[in-house]
């Protein structure tokens, strides 16, 4: 195993771990990495729940989701979402999925004049259109997870070239050109959700932040810039696994 997958390896244990303590998932929930070296392939948990992942967990799969290396161990059913993003966005380094409590108003109520847009300083990281994709619009009636290439596919494409996709009475998928940035959108999208709902029950008009916003303070292809490193470390600490953290020198 090279440096390079090794380090990618212990940062997807790190991520999942920290999507935990900072409450964005529970049981459920999964975040994965591409290869480093071979963009055809990807890692993920075995079915498992995120706090109690480690490196032995970790499964390998081709971008149309199979299990690779003869791993005969449970996958997570889900595991689509993750496959289909990285096929349709080659830039794409991590994807993750989670049902925080806090978005789901978004993406059920409609007609509601409440788009979920960035509106706190970390939210610019989530970009301006945040799509809602409903699985009931394409397929009919199902038990609304993304249990095949289709339906993934069908949520890649409702993703488009943003950050997020609001998934209708079931969550939300994020991807990013880095795992710190990955994470660092997955926990910033409850709180700006949360932020959107207490402000809205003030009346009056919401401020959003800018396009000019968005731009100075959005996402970063440097894991190692100063301030994203500085709440990578803070999350993995506070996660009990900062023995993981690795940078260069």
């Amino acid at each position: 195993m090279t440096e390079a997958l090794g380090h990618a390896l212990d940062d997807l244990v790190i991520a999942n771990r920290i999507l935990h303590s900072e409450g964005v998932v529970d049981a459920y929930g999964h975040i994965s990495v591409r290869h480093p070296e071979n963009p055809g392939r990807y890692f993920l948990s075995r079915s498992l729940s995120p706090n109690l992942v480690t490196r032995d967990d970790l499964m390998e799969f081709d971008l149309e989701s199979h299990v690779l290396n003869g791993d005969g161990r449970s996958p997570y059913l889900e595991r689509f979402i993750h496959g289909e993003i990285y096929t349709a966005r080659p830039e794409i380094m991590s994807v993750v999925h989670a049902h925080a409590e806090d978005v789901l108003p978004f993406g059920i109520v409609k007609n509601a004049g409440v788009p979920f847009e960035p509106v706190i300083h970390s939210g610019a990281i989530l970009g301006r259109v945040t799509p809602i994709w409903d699985i009931h619009d394409h397929f009919g009636d199902t038990n609304l997870l993304v249990a095949n290439a289709e339906q993934g596919k069908s949520l890649a494409q409702e993703l488009g070239s943003a950050s997020v996709v609001l998934m209708s009475a079931h969550g939300f998928a994020a991807c990013a050109r880095t795992i710190s940035d990955c994470t660092r959108i997955a926990i910033t999208i409850p709180k700006n959700a949360r932020v959107i709902l207490k402000a809205t029950a003030l009346g009056g008009d919401m401020r959003t932040l800018t396009d000019g916003e968005i731009a100075k303070h959005g996402g970063s292809n440097d894991p190692y810039r100063s301030d994203v490193w500085r709440a990578w470390e803070y999350w993995a600490n506070a996660a009990g696994v900062g023995d993981m953290l690795w940078k260069p020198d």
